[in-house]
């Protein structure tokens, strides 16, 4: 296959680009994933009949990521543009605080990108303002079946699909092994399947204080924290003691958020604060790689996070991994970060053919690469052999088989934050359960029926 000048040019300069940290072999895969594409789109039809010179440009606006995601979306825009020359991404990223407030602007004065991402739990809000376009006429059955049915079901709203992940989250108990080894404690099955109960979670932080009164023994849902996080963290709490927070239809939080079974997770919560005093409000800094935190709750991501920000507290001699713990039933949060079209784009077969792109094999198969991220699609996670193996297989395992999506619903902001007050008042506060989820069910149903009324 003829390859001009110019590609060859191209491709020794994107090589010169990439980053610094990045590592050969990944450099390596990534040139070659690039000639792939230019291969197979040669046989393609351009998109329109252009003349020489001419390019449709699509503006793509997403949340601006860490270092090496940021280094992803470049190479793959770039390797976009080389397999489609007829089309060019004007690509913006936006800081994580800015993001919604920059983008629901754009939407409102009528001057959208063309290609977005969005916040998976937010689906609902831009979905309802009319800000998006349905993607089902252009998702093949065979490429929906390649992601697990409960991702797809977070980035669909009233049986509609509107997003599609490059990657995917979970999260899992991580634990002190040189406090479990001076406790006496057995170590966590490294088994996906087989999670520790809440009960046998609290039982072991007893023991830990019990030994140690100046250790800590659990932080169980990442403290108290603002943003999205409380939310991703303490909202599958209440899942696993088989709880929910809306009905099913989304009209109503009462009977669902105030259940039986939330009170019962709700309070188990507060007794770890309150009553055995094995989480604390507030613990000291990096309190679980120096030996004074025992268990805590952390994402998929913090693998990275350890061994860069504290390179001699090491995977299997420090510090485990084990699946996330269960009440009644074994539940994880899943969503993130997707990508979509809006419904004002003047170029949507254009859009789509960038989201096929970068959600496509290849293109998620490089992500994953340079980001050390989990890839949605079962077909990238069966290409790397380490996500079938400890500990990275239960991350995968939880977010294939045992997740469940935040509600979505066009009130989600209001959802979220009700459930962050809730678990300050009942964690930090000491509040009386009831009257705090009386609250919290209150809010909610206003904020629903406010919404409703025509």
């Amino acid at each position: 296959i003829y390859l001009n000048t110019k590609v060859i040019i191209y491709l020794e300069r994107l090589k010169s680009h990439l980053h610094k940290n990045i590592d050969s072999t990944i450099s390596i895969s990534i040139m070659g994933f690039i000639l792939f594409y230019m291969i197979i789109n040669s046989s393609e039809k351009p998109h329109k009949n252009k003349e020489v010179g001419e390019y449709t440009e699509l503006t793509f606006m997403r949340n601006l990521g860490n270092e090496a995601e940021n280094s992803a979306y470049e190479m793959l825009v770039s390797a976009f543009e080389a397999a489609h020359p007829d089309i060019r991404i004007n690509m913006e990223a936006v800081g994580y605080s800015d993001y919604e407030i920059r983008l629901r602007t754009e939407f409102a004065t009528g001057n959208p990108p063309d290609i977005v991402t969005i916040d998976s739990p937010t689906l609902a809000l831009y979905v309802n303002a009319g800000s998006l376009l349905p993607l089902d006429k252009y998702m093949e059955e065979r490429y929906i079946n390649d992601f697990p049915k409960s991702i797809m079901n977070g980035l669909s709203y009233n049986g509609e699909l509107y997003l599609v992940p490059i990657v995917e989250s979970s999260i899992a108990l991580f634990y002190n092994m040189h406090i479990f080894r001076e406790t006496g404690i057995p170590f966590p099955s490294k088994d996906p399947d087989d999670p520790l109960t809440w009960e046998e979670i609290l039982d072991i932080a007893i023991q830990v204080k019990n030994s140690n009164n100046d250790l800590y023994g659990i932080d169980p849902a990442q403290g108290f924290s603002d943003g999205e996080s409380p939310a991703y963290f303490k909202m599958p709490i209440l899942w696993q003691f088989g709880a929910d927070i809306l009905s099913p239809n989304g009209t109503t939080a009462s009977g669902y958020l105030d259940s039986m079974e939330a009170i019962t997770a709700l309070q188990f919560y507060q007794d770890l604060y309150n009553k055995y005093e094995v989480a604390a409000v507030e613990l000291p800094a990096h309190s679980f790689e120096t030996g004074q935190l025992a268990m805590t709750v952390l994402g998929s991501w913090a693998l990275s996070a350890i061994a860069n920000n504290h390179p001699d507290f090491k995977l299997g001699r420090d510090y485990g991994i084990a699946p996330l713990p269960k009440g009644k039933y074994q539940v994880t949060p899943n969503g993130g970060w997707a990508l979509g079209i809006s419904s004002k784009t003047n170029y949507p077969d254009e859009a789509w053919q960038f989201i096929k792109f970068m959600t496509s094999f290849e293109s998620a198969k490089t992500y994953v690469e340079v980001t050390g991220d989990l890839p949605a699609r079962y077909s990238v996670v069966e290409n790397f052999p380490e996500l079938n193996e400890y500990p990275k297989n239960i991350f995968i395992h939880q977010f294939q088989n045992n997740s469940k999506s935040r509600p979505v619903t066009p009130v989600y902001p209001v959802i979220s934050d009700n459930i962050k007050k809730l678990f300050e008042n009942v964690g930090i506060g000491n509040r009386d359960v009831e009257d705090s989820v009386k609250e919290a069910v209150e809010n909610i149903n206003t904020s629903i029926s406010l919404y409703q009324k025509p």
